[in-house]
């Protein structure tokens, strides 16, 4: 999960990539967004923004420029962590386009990874529920729920070209972190893309992917292989979820140890709802054992 040289990241430079596809890069990379947060426009005499990203001036700016006078026809999320949804609001303010996409999301439960990672800001016009379309340049842009990285997550498809999110990315694995992230959903959104027929992938967070097929197949394997690992080191006695990173995780960047915790408690709690691990309680520290 290494970051490329910064200096060398197009940042707040509109890159076109396909006919009526563009992208712009913010300046926001971490070990979590890779060189950053990547807003695409798509459309031509009308435009709309997809994931506006982080709300920052140069950003924002950017934006403006590269839409260029053409009608903003929406203002699109695919979910409201913090890198992808907050741009909306100033893009809204200076150009009037409607915010249409995911539903704002409410959490019951706030542990402290989403309490900093959450856009509490973001307010919607419009959600688009599974399957609703708008249309841009007469062509439908459609809305494919994905919950799983987020309860309110949405993929948007558009001539052949599917707008990931963080649903799936071809440089890293996505994260998946209860209360809010949910390891059933995200495993049956991923084989939900695989009966899908889009040509490319368009992810807010690095490359393109060009054989979204191989890659779909490959999380699916990935995600099992590591629910494998998980009972087998459970099995073993390493029964907490530090130990289980230790475990799994070998020489892990410290910065992602909190990241893949959230991803083994995630595989852990789908393992409980199906009656395959249990846990018990020792004192603060939760521990798992086989059901």
């Amino acid at each position: 999960m290494d970051v490329p040289i910064l200096a060398d990241q197009p940042y707040a430079r509109l890159e076109p990539i396909e006919p009526g596809i563009s992208r712009l890069l913010a300046r926001n990379p971490s070990a979590f967004t890779f060189t950053g947060t990547q807003s695409y426009l798509i459309g031509e005499a009308e435009v709309a923004v997809i994931d506006p990203g982080p709300a920052e001036a140069e950003h924002v700016a950017a934006i403006i420029d590269a839409i260029d006078g053409r009608r903003l026809v929406a203002i699109m999320c695919t979910h409201t962590h913090r890198d992808h949804s907050p741009a909306a609001a100033p893009l809204k303010a200076a150009t009037g386009a409607p915010i249409i996409g995911c539903a704002p999301l409410a959490l019951e439960t706030v542990g402290p990874r989403a309490d900093a990672s959450f856009d509490g800001d973001y307010i919607a016009d419009r959600v688009l529920g599974d399957g609703e379309t708008i249309m841009i340049d007469g062509e439908a842009l459609t809305a494919v729920a994905t919950p799983g990285h987020t309860s309110n997550h949405l993929c948007l498809a558009y001539r052949g070209a599917l707008f990931t999110g963080d649903h799936v990315m071809g440089w890293s694995t996505t994260v998946v972190v209860p209360p809010d992230g949910d390891m059933a959903d995200y495993m049956a959104s991923l084989n939900r893309l695989r009966g899908r027929k889009d040509r490319v992938y368009y992810p807010a967070h690095g490359p393109a992917v060009t054989k979204p097929q191989q890659l779909v197949r490959g999380m699916i394997g990935h995600r099992m292989q590591r629910e494998r690992q998980i009972l087998r080191l459970v099995g073993e006695g390493k029964a907490t979820i530090p130990a289980i990173v230790a475990g799994a995780y070998p020489g892990l960047d410290p910065r992602l140890v909190p990241a893949a915790g959230g991803s083994v408690l995630a595989h852990l709690v789908d393992l409980e709802r199906r009656g395959i691990v249990r846990q018990s309680s020792d004192g603060e520290t939760g521990t798992w054992h086989a059901g």
